[in-house]
């Protein structure tokens, strides 16, 4: 019996459903008489509108996904239960504060009440034959993990172990960036003296991999308590990324931290049948906990799945190489928290102080903050957990049996004043004592650059920001074509041409394709030279971990300092970049929009054949960061998957936008409404004035 059930008979008084409004955007607003009930509010609507979502992510936290949706997504199955995050999510969910477990409970039962509709409502249940079963209460911290475990990006440790093994231990940052599978984000805050209204404006956009249905859901949380909107995560109570209270807002971005660590472990069989031993760090040999679990697959066979954990964790690589038997130890498992009460402590922040205590306890991931209320209060901070360790454990894969790798407790998480404006775009910063490896700072500085051209900022000019196509980091390529001698005459007129180029890779710019053209060359070349020859061989090991263990997105995200490094003196960088050019020259490349080359490619569970998806601006290192994979494709995967700006003095005033729509329902009328908007960098309405929604029944 769901929450709201259970209240009413305890009342011995009628159900009062919870109020369910819209805008124009198909975007909801709930009300309901108390935080539980409201919990249960938001659980119900978002089963309404992405119930295939929803049940996609359950299936993926428990690794129950190639179920319904077949053997490519077997992959990913097996590491969630290798790496036990279903596990993980349960022991933190037994050690939640009983207030918190009632709210994520609340929220459950929405879920469960609402799933029969919402599947009713998409089609792809009956094409997969899948039926959604109720939700446990655990299974919202199971998606936060499993949306957030590689997050972090400990899959690098396993390329920079097989960089220092070909061109030495010297050599394990080469490529270091904001590489392949690292979530980014933009975010920037301007105080009252530097607007036009004289109240603080927040915004910014989070860079993920663009889904359909989107990542983050646009929503209105209302009770007696409290009264936010923000972005939330479906799946997930509250809004732990993104929100306004009214006279309060804050905003994330990946802090770029290093908490995860890889264990390289030494196995044996026990004396008793069947029973596996580990090598220690005080040199003893531990159990090793076994089980053996089975992946159902729809139109395959089942698969067998061995799952193994040393007292550091779950090893997640066991092959048959004594150096290959791999541990994963991340800070939920060792702590059983995700920071969960934290959640509806925002809702519930008026000020920044309320914010920075809350995010005390947070937990995972790392994120940097930045928060700003109607009082003038401003924050700059990091949050979350991460341990304390030897530096080489940030680096790569670490013998489990040496102490010196032990964990030895949890850092400070750093915080700076404002002053003048703060900008964070996952470059070397305010966490920098944290991590490795950080974004180059060229979104940071561009940011910062069309900040400063102006002190009376609004909410509708912000748009400008966000839609930024400067490349800097275009320059060192350009800066190697000047002297290059013994041109022919088309490759001469090419170099002219791209000198001449105003380094904005703008949806409508012939040069910028001509540009990624020669790009594509460059990376290409330098990805067969000899000198990265010991890196060209196709990845082993787990596949989930293959897209950070290819050579050619390595180049292609490290280009501008592999340009420049003194670490390969061997790569003829002149020569490689005067083949690629006389190469482009004679391809005749013909003069085609950027737009019509760099187009948008989503995934999708369960992709849509007929989809039309619209061409982009920007690119990796631009502030509009749809990245593609230089020298491998000029789609893009990965862009802002959302944008928002928070107006501290009128929240009415505040925008936003998804790259698709509210609805996560395929054919819908806001399923895909924002996104000619997103496309085009431009910003939606926040509506905070509940006559101008449209109610619905529940």
């Amino acid at each position: 019996m769901s929450l709201l059930n259970n209240a009413a008979n305890a009342a011995d008084e009628p159900f009062e459903p919870f109020e369910l409004y819209r805008d124009d955007w198909g975007v909801p607003h709930l009300r309901a008489r108390d935080a539980d009930r409201l919990a249960y509010a938001q659980g119900h609507a978002t089963a309404l509108d992405r119930a295939w979502q929803l049940e996609v992510e359950r299936h993926r936290a428990q690794g129950s996904s190639a179920a319904f949706l077949g053997p490519d997504s077997v992959a990913w199955d097996r590491f969630a239960r290798q790496a036990r995050l279903a596990d993980t999510a349960r022991r933190c969910h037994e050690a939640l504060d009983p207030e918190t477990a009632a709210w994520v409970g609340a929220y459950v039962d929405g879920v469960n009440d609402g799933l029969a509709r919402g599947a009713a409502r998409d089609e792809r249940f009956a094409r997969t034959g899948h039926t959604p079963t109720p939700w446990e209460p655990w299974v919202p911290l199971g998606i936060w993990i499993a949306t957030h475990i590689l997050f972090a990006g400990f899959a690098t440790k396993l390329w920079r172990e097989r960089v220092g093994r070909a061109l030495g231990d010297g050599a394990v940052t080469l490529f270091a960036t904001d590489g392949p599978g690292t979530a980014g984000s933009n975010g920037w805050l301007v105080p009252g003296e530097r607007t036009a209204s004289g109240a603080a404006l927040i915004a910014g956009d989070p860079h993920r991999f663009i889904e359909d249905p989107g990542v983050y859901q646009q929503i209105r949380l209302s009770c007696p308590e409290y009264d936010v909107i923000g972005l939330a995560v479906p799946g997930i109570p509250g809004l732990g990324h993104f929100g306004h209270t009214g006279s309060a807002a804050w905003a994330i971005t990946n802090a770029m931290a290093d908490y995860q660590d890889l264990y390289v472990e030494r196995l044996r069989p026990a004396a008793e049948g069947g029973a596996v031993e580990a090598l220690g760090p005080d040199g003893a040999w531990e159990p090793v906990h076994r089980h053996t679990e089975t992946i159902a697959v729809a139109g395959a066979e089942p698969v067998e799945v061995e799952v193994l954990e040393t007292a550091r964790g779950p090893v997640i690589v066991h092959e048959d190489r004594a150096d290959r038997t791999l541990s994963l130890r991340y800070p939920p498992r060792v702590r059983r928290d995700l920071g969960f009460a934290v959640l509806p402590a925002l809702l519930r922040a008026r000020t920044v102080a309320d914010i920075d205590r809350a995010l005390d306890g947070w937990a995972e991931p790392v994120n940097v903050v930045h928060a700003a209320d109607t009082e003038g209060g401003l924050l700059h901070r990091v949050a979350g957990a991460v341990p304390l360790r030897d530096p080489a454990n940030r680096l790569r894969p670490v013998p489990a049996w040496d102490p010196r790798y032990a964990w030895q407790g949890w850092a400070e998480t750093p915080a700076e004043p404002v002053q003048g404006f703060a900008v964070m775009a996952n470059a070397r910063g305010i966490a920098s004592p944290l991590g490795v490896e950080f974004a180059p700072p060229h979104r940071a500085n561009r940011i910062r650059e069309l900040l400063s051209g102006s002190a009376d900022w609004s909410p509708k000019a912000m748009a400008d920001v966000h839609g930024d196509t400067r490349l800097a980091s275009a320059e060192p390529l350009l800066a190697l074509l000047p002297a290059l001698d013994g041109l022919s005459p088309a490759a001469r007129a090419l170099r002219e041409r791209l000198l001449a180029w105003d380094r904005h890779m703008a949806a409508g710019s012939t040069d910028a394709t001509v540009f990624s053209a020669l790009r594509t060359r460059v990376v290409r070349r330098f990805a067969a030279d000899p000198a990265l020859a010991a890196l060209a061989g196709a990845p082993t090991g787990p596949e989930v971990f293959h897209p950070w263990l290819y050579l050619v997105p390595r180049v292609g995200y490290a280009l501008e300092g592999l340009l420049t490094t003194p670490l390969l003196p061997a790569l003829d960088r002149a020569a490689h970049v005067r083949a690629a050019l006389e190469e482009t020259a004679a391809a005749d490349t013909p003069d085609t929009p950027w737009s019509q080359v760099h187009r948008l490619a989503p995934w999708s569970a369960l992709p849509d054949p007929d989809a039309e998806w619209p061409g982009l601006g920007g690119d990796h290192d631009c502030v509009n960061a749809t990245s593609s994979v230089p020298g491998f494709t000029d789609l893009t995967a990965r862009a802002s998957a959302a944008r928002y700006v928070w107006d501290l003095a009128r929240r009415e005033d505040s925008l936003w936008a998804v790259p698709l729509g509210a609805d996560g329902v395929t054919g819908s009328p806001h399923h895909r409404d924002q996104l000619p908007y997103w496309a085009r960098c431009e910003l939606v309405p926040v509506v905070t004035d509940w006559t101008r929604l449209t109610k619905e029944s529940v």
